[in-house]
């Protein structure tokens, strides 16, 4: 078995060890030393990374209390190497494991909402809460969770064997684990067995910051991070709202404001085009009614073909075809690197909607369907697209 200097000491950076195992591995090789500061990955936090003699470790796992560093490099059994750990990804993951012991004792202190999910992945850190909380509530846990920290109150780790841990007044309790356990103590604060790395005080968490909350399997989950990240992401958020404020003409404070405003301007203007574009068709429908050529069942044969429209136009435009009595229907349009169409058929009108479908999908190499009455698709988009929509007029005309 590996000795786990990380367990002892979560500030041991780097360690002489001797190679006791080496195999090849489809990311290169798995090393096994006789001691090791490499964290595996488990309990909810990331491994470590780092180096052995130079070569890049990139990914760590335990197995039958053996760790296993897979490495970028082969070092034969029984040789003397140093193993590094990457130190600022270590302090990274220690701030985020730390934060969520204090984010969780916070909301099960508070509100007696049981941290039943823990989950730790770049940048992203979550925690699930059996229970619904608010973002009040949140807002709560995190000013608590914030006064441990600022308090910079002693993280301590004690092993005792399962038989004496009832006594203890633990946040959370596995009755299904026996043997020696290896419980992590935070002073007048959360007590929990835990395999992870714990700085020595909670001051080095520096920060927690809860982003985002979620309805979760009848709970909530809690979205939140800790020290360096917390600190850079809301470096990201304030330069997002300072250009905001920028492109708005307007201070940050204000920037909620003039996006409502804005967003006023935006509907007031898509409900002025929705009328000009209902008038604009209004004439089209007249000019196409007044040339339409008649099918061979003696159906007018009405089609738009509309460059740079949307999908709520086509089918205004489609609906007004549709309303002129005895007529076969269509609107081709095409709209980024698509080209859309769609067929219906007037009252007492005479044709086939998904023999016109079929056509357009061998014309604009698409997919489509429907039934006779009725039928859309869509293909993509050449420089000779509205060539192809004359030649499915053709069709329609037969």
């Amino acid at each position: 078995m590996t000795e786990k200097l990380y367990e002892g000491n979560s500030f041991l950076k780097e360690c002489d060890a001797t190679v006791t195992a080496c195999e090849s591995a489809p990311d290169g090789y798995a090393i096994v030393l006789d001691r090791t500061v490499f964290f595996p990955e488990g309990g909810g936090q990331l491994s470590d990374t780092g180096t052995l003699d130079g070569a890049a470790v990139t990914d760590v796992q335990e197995r039958n209390g053996e760790i296993i560093h897979h490495c970028q490099a082969a070092f034969p059994v029984g040789a003397k190497i140093k193993a590094v750990v990457n130190w600022q990804a270590r302090l990274d993951h220690m701030q985020q494991h730390c934060g969520e012991h204090l984010l969780s004792y916070a909301f099960w202190k508070l509100f007696g909402a049981n941290n039943v999910g823990f989950h730790m992945s770049d940048r992203l850190v979550t925690i699930d809460l059996d229970r619904e909380v608010t973002w009040e509530q949140a807002m709560q846990a995190e000013d608590f969770a914030n006064g441990q920290v600022w308090d910079d109150r002693p993280i301590t780790v004690c092993y005792k064997p399962h038989t004496e841990v009832a006594t203890i007044p633990m946040r959370k309790k596995n009755e299904k684990i026996t043997g020696l356990l290896r419980l992590v103590s935070i002073e007048g604060g959360d007590i929990c067995t835990c395999c992870g790395t714990h700085p020595a005080a909670t001051g080095t968490v520096g920060l927690i910051k809860v982003a985002r909350l979620e309805k979760h399997k009848g709970g909530t989950r809690v979205e939140f991070l800790c020290g360096r990240w917390a600190l850079e992401d809301a470096r990201r958020k304030m330069e997002w709202i300072q250009a905001a404020g920028h492109h708005l003409s307007t201070s940050e404070d204000k920037v909620l404001d003039a996006i409502g405003k804005m967003e006023g301007e935006i509907a007031s203007l898509k409900e002025q085009l929705r009328t000009k574009i209902g008038e604009l068709q209004e004439g089209e429908v007249r000019v196409l009614v007044a040339n339409a050529p008649v099918n061979q069942a003696g159906s007018k044969v009405l089609v738009a073909v509309e460059d740079g429209y949307d999908p709520k136009s086509a089918k205004a435009m489609l609906g007004k075809l549709t309303a002129i009595p005895g007529s076969v229907a269509g609107v081709v349009y095409h709209s980024g690197d698509r080209v859309n169409y769609l067929f219906g058929l007037g009252e007492g009108g005479q044709g086939d909607c998904k023999a016109a479908v079929q056509k357009a999908n061998e014309l604009f190499r698409g997919k489509g369907g429907g039934k006779p009455s009725s039928a859309q698709g869509g293909g993509t988009y050449s420089p000779d697209w509205q060539e192809k929509a004359e030649a499915l007029k053709r069709f329609l005309r037969q």
